[in-house]
């Protein structure tokens, strides 16, 4: 079974990232879920992306990296959306990481690095029409670690919601948000 350290996106630890914790739990895995806004959870995905550009995207990936400081090294890091950003810079850069986890959304590997590292299995997770996804760069971001990486999958579902896999919200889509997890459980049942 594997271990994951699982980061919440911009709208702050949800009901629905929080089940999405337990349904890999109840698969038998480990699962980390810090808080990285200290209890705050916006109910708009405007309020809590302004929150956390105030607070500065580089201050988010540390509190990240924080959350991963008293954790083994042989982790799957996973993020929804801004949640992305601690899990892929982890995922990049702290050696011993067993994979990455990538929910709506993905930023270029050279953010954190050359190049994406070797061993390191990714999948990467989003809508065809959403308009953060596809139209801010994130699946061309994704493209490119898939055309640069041995063992990395994008999977794009058909729909323009961006947060469609946390079941708290509105922009749940049921149906895309089972399909995401069985191919999370099974990336994370790999040996």
């Amino acid at each position: 079974m594997a271990e994951v350290l699982l980061f919440h996106h911009a709208q702050g630890l949800t009901s629905g990232v929080l089940a999405f914790a337990e349904s890999l739990r109840a698969a038998g895995h480990t699962v980390h879920v810090p808080d990285l806004y200290d209890g705050r959870v916006f109910d708009d995905l405007a309020d809590g992306a302004a929150y956390a550009q105030e607070k500065g995207f580089g201050s988010f990936v540390e509190r990240g990296r924080a959350a991963a400081e008293h954790l083994p090294a042989e982790l799957v890091y996973a993020g929804f959306s801004l949640g992305v950003l601690p899990a892929q810079a982890l995922a990049q850069t702290r050696p011993g990481a067993r994979g990455a986890l990538l929910f709506h959304s993905c930023v270029p590997v050279t953010e954190f690095g050359d190049a994406w590292p070797q061993g390191v299995p990714v999948q990467i997770h989003g809508m065809d029409a959403d308009e953060f996804f596809v139209d801010e760069g994130d699946v061309d971001a994704a493209r490119a670690l898939v055309e640069s990486a041995p063992d990395a999958e994008l999977f794009l579902y058909p729909g323009k919601e961006h947060l469609f896999a946390d079941s708290g919200l509105p922009s749940y889509e049921e149906e895309a948000a089972a399909l995401l997890t069985r191919r999370a459980l099974a990336f994370l049942g790999r040996p």
